[in-house]
């Protein structure tokens, strides 16, 4: 290659490689896998390596993993966390033996299994913890303690009163926790995470720790960064030691030649897919500290150690069928269905094809010949079409709803294909959930457990069919008694008073959330004359755009929308908007944001209190709000509004401004 064509090849290599390493080290969302993003980053380290004129300071290569959010305190780390070089073969493996061998003399190596988490640090002060980070560029990370403090297998103290600790882990999502989150994920109408390493990544950058701690990490302590009192001279016993300390360590093997290393790396491919965590690859380090030092380690990675990345495993297939299964979004997803084949250690006959534009751009048919493998080792996935038998056609998307007939909608924009009947079978839990919600109909007592064993049972087929719910249907669930049933009838009864508002956010309308329920309702006070309006009579509606408008219309236009409603109506449910307070304009050109726990009031409910009375409820605080609202274990919003001078008020202040002139209960 000319020098020339070197240059400008680097250039884009880096370019991509930046790019990828955004979307992978900073919004957790990688768009290629990590065997296309190794293959550009083999290429350019060639390159490199052909024309070491053409290395630059600020070259991918020349940095560690990638910055992250600025959205926590930095942490300098004293002892750099540095990352691995990467080998692809075994012969690769043998010139890395090689390189060790030209230093020193008879190494003895260690060879554990690489994790496909998020590496981190985590710190200890006479045996207790009281900082955890995350490697950020290797220099400097992210302090990420009070998220590090829900995982279970991070000891809070240690088994003896270490002066000083440091570790490096590797927090991972396992298989189930996954799973369990994407299926929550997709209750909630959310992206589900593509694989546990994204998961781990995102749930450890949470900013509120309660959701890392729902979610369930683990962590598994690979390397003694630093310790006071002890003197560590091999990396067996530091990992013995750590066990000792109450830590759950990597497993690891002791090889005396890399001719052992290679076959403990070979079994420990062969477990890929039977773990109950992702792994990408197998590490072998250098055992003796005294033979590291001599190694020492390039501007980027530790000569005594190595990781070898296993290739991921492809097999050709046959797609015999394509299902359509409907989702509880709505969303309508093909699944294939293929002559089994052993991926990973697992046999696999089903993978998604995603949606109508995957299956086009692949040109997938009945009969396709294809290639599958599975992402992140758990997920099979079609990575190629083969050949098309000659006698196949291109596969359609149905035009109704498999699961009740009712036809789907695909929008402007949007690759999903969606069935937006409120009454659908399959999308039932996921429709309660959200009727039922604090934001919608808020009715205590009704999570996604209790609507799980309703629909079990048969008690449940559609929104309206809680309002038919008697106290012996609900004592004959588990954990509801007496009390519990009369409560939850109760707050059902109480629901039925709610704001028309409530209620259409409640339904489930694609692109309506509830302040845009609220726009509805002021213009459309009545069920009635919302379900007749036209799209072009809300898109007048300030803050209403099109697409939103064309949502409704469509919505309204379907048959189980209007036999929902009926019943709803016939049940005693309220169909109006409660006419506005003329004279509520007491908080009028104010904007409050509310954090914390109130005394009294769900945050809901003070909202609801601020916009009857004319003020503004914003999510977020800017040098625009009035006041800062703040009740018990206030976050981040309150510290942001101490520094900018922002007015913080208690719940009985607002409720003063509420109501000028008139004694407040405290």
């Amino acid at each position: 290659m000319e020098k020339y064509q070197a240059i400008e090849r680097i250039q884009e290599l880096r370019r991509q490689i930046r790019y990828h390493n955004e979307r992978y080290y900073v919004y957790d969302d990688p768009q290629i896998d990590d065997f296309a993003y190794d293959r550009l980053y083999r290429e350019l380290e060639d390159l490199e390596a052909a024309f070491p004129d053409l290395i630059t300071e600020d070259s991918p290569t020349r940095m560690v993993g990638g910055k992250g959010y600025n959205t926590f305190a930095p942490v300098r780390h004293t002892v750099p966390m540095e990352s691995l070089h990467d080998s692809f073969s075994e012969e690769e493996m043998l010139d890395f033996d090689r390189r060790v061998r030209e230093v020193v003399s008879n190494p003895v190596y260690t060879v554990e299994p690489k994790f496909d988490g998020l590496s981190v640090s985590v710190e200890y002060r006479n045996g207790v913890f009281f900082r955890g980070s995350t490697r950020g560029d290797g220099q400097v990370g992210e302090d990420v303690t009070e998220n590090i403090r829900t995982i279970p297998t991070v000891p809070k103290t240690l088994s003896e009163p270490v002066p000083y600790l440091e570790v490096r882990g590797e927090v991972y999502m396992s298989h189930e926790s996954f799973f369990a989150l994407c299926e929550k994920q997709e209750l909630a109408g959310e992206k589900p995470f593509k694989n546990p390493r994204n998961a781990a990544a995102g749930t450890l950058r949470q900013k509120d720790s309660r959701v890392t701690r729902q979610r369930r990490l683990d962590m598994f302590a690979f390397n003694i960064q630093q310790i006071e009192g002890e003197t560590m001279t091999q990396h067996a016993a530091s990992l013995q030691r750590l066990s000792e300390l109450g830590f759950t360590v990597a497993p690891g093997k002791l090889c005396h030649t890399m001719e052992e290393a290679l076959c403990e790396i070979r079994r420990i491919g062969e477990l890929r897919g039977k773990l109950p965590y992702s792994i990408d690859g197998a590490v072998v380090k250098v055992n003796d500290f005294s033979q590291r030092e001599e190694l020492g380690s390039t501007a980027k990675f530790p000569r005594w150690a190595e990781a070898y990345k296993y290739p991921p495993e492809e097999k050709e297939t046959v797609l015999t069928d394509i299902e359509i299964h409907v989702g509880r979004t709505g969303v309508l997803t093909p699944t294939g269905v293929f002559e089994p084949v052993t991926l990973a250690g697992t046999t696999v006959s089903r993978a998604t094809l995603h949606n109508e534009d995957f299956i086009r751009e692949k040109d997938l048919r009945i009969g396709s010949r294809v290639v599958l493998r599975k992402a992140g080792e758990i997920i099979p996935e079609v990575v190629r079409l083969v050949e098309n038998p000659a006698d196949s056609v291109p596969f359609a998307m149905p035009k109704t709803c498999p699961s009740c007939g009712e036809t789907v909608f695909r929008e402007e924009g949007e690759a999903a294909i969606r069935c937006q009947n409120p009454e659908c079978p399959a999308q039932l839990l996921r429709h309660l959930i959200h009727f039922a919600s604090r934001d919608a109909m808020d009715i205590d007592g009704l999570g996604p457990a209790a609507l799980e064993q309703m629909i079990g049972v048969g008690l449940l087929k559609s929104p309206a069919d809680l309002y038919r719910l008697k106290k012996s249907d609900l004592m004959q669930l588990e954990r509801m008694g007496e009390k519990s049933a009369q409560n939850l009838l109760d707050a059902l009864e109480k629901s039925k008073k709610n704001e028309l508002s409530r209620l259409v956010f409640a339904l489930g309308i694609p692109h309506i959330g509830s302040k845009a329920a609220k726009l509805l309702t002021r213009k459309f006070p009545e069920m009635d004359s919302l379900m007749q309006a036209n799209e072009e009579e809300m898109a007048q509606i300030d803050g209403f755009g099109t697409i939103m408008a064309v949502a409704v219309r469509e919505f309204f236009s379907l048959p189980g929308t209007a036999h929902l409603i009926a019943s709803l109506r016939e049940l005693g449910v309220q169909m109006t908007e409660p006419a506005a307070d003329t004279g509520a304009d007491t908080l009028a050109g104010k904007t409050f944001v509310l954090t914390g726990t109130l005394p009294t009031l769900k945050r809901s409910e003070a909202a609801a209190l601020i916009e009857k009375a004319g003020g503004k409820v914003s999510g977020s605080v800017s040098k625009k709000t009035s006041y800062v609202v703040a009740g018990e274990e206030a976050g981040s919003k309150l510290t942001k509004a101490q520094s900018l001078g922002i007015p913080v008020i208690d719940e009985e202040t607002l409720m003063r401004m509420l109501h000028p002139g008139e004694e407040v209960l405290s």
